[in-house]
């Protein structure tokens, strides 16, 4: 079975540009790993189940780890965008902030609490609590965030699109909300 973009990345993918470097934490089977690096994009890929990552050697870097049971092994590197989904592991939340590059993007989307009353995850360590991705992204500036309720499945949700601002850099960096041409006003 193939999964389908998320549409989150989908919708603020445009903030990343051909020949950025993207980390794709917990990538499993690779589903955004594909997804950028079709646009053009550097991806690193990492997860500890072997199997499931080693095809996509063929389109990215690959690292194999237990990234909640051993230390990170990215440490000291920034990526022009760093890439969650369906994924929280609160110990590791400050490292991937902090791996998100001066200029980068932080796109993020996982469950949040309130899931434990459809369906799985439910356990509270796996599920996001209200402001939670909020306050771990502080210092980046956020674009876009939402905490509620999907359907197609039935999921709640907490998903954020954030901007680590470049040094120099006005402190609200101007990013087009959506992609598309330009067009001058009159």
């Amino acid at each position: 079975m193939t999964l389908e973009i998320s549409p989150w990345l989908q919708r603020w993918s445009h903030l990343v540009p051909a020949g950025a470097t993207v980390l794709d934490v917990a990538c499993g089977s690779g589903r955004h790993v594909r997804w950028f690096a079709e646009r053009g994009c550097r991806v690193t890929g990492v997860d500890r189940n072997a199997a499931a990552v080693e095809p996509l050697r063929a389109v990215a870097e690959v690292v194999v780890a237990d990234i909640e049971g051993q230390p990170w092994l990215l440490l000291g590197r920034r990526f022009d965008a760093v890439v969650v989904t369906n994924y929280l592991w609160r110990a590791l939340l400050p490292t991937i902030i902090d791996s998100v590059a001066e200029g980068g993007v932080l796109l993020y989307e996982t469950f949040a609490d309130g899931n434990q009353t459809i369906g799985k995850p439910s356990r509270p360590d796996f599920l996001l609590q209200p402001g939670e991705l909020l306050q771990a992204a502080q210092g980046l500036h956020v674009i876009a965030y939402e905490d509620g309720f999907l359907d197609s499945p039935d999921r709640f949700v907490q998903r954020i699109t954030a901007v680590r601002p470049a040094s120099g850099s006005p402190p609200h960096p101007r990013h087009l909300l959506t992609p598309g041409p330009r067009t001058s006003g009159s």
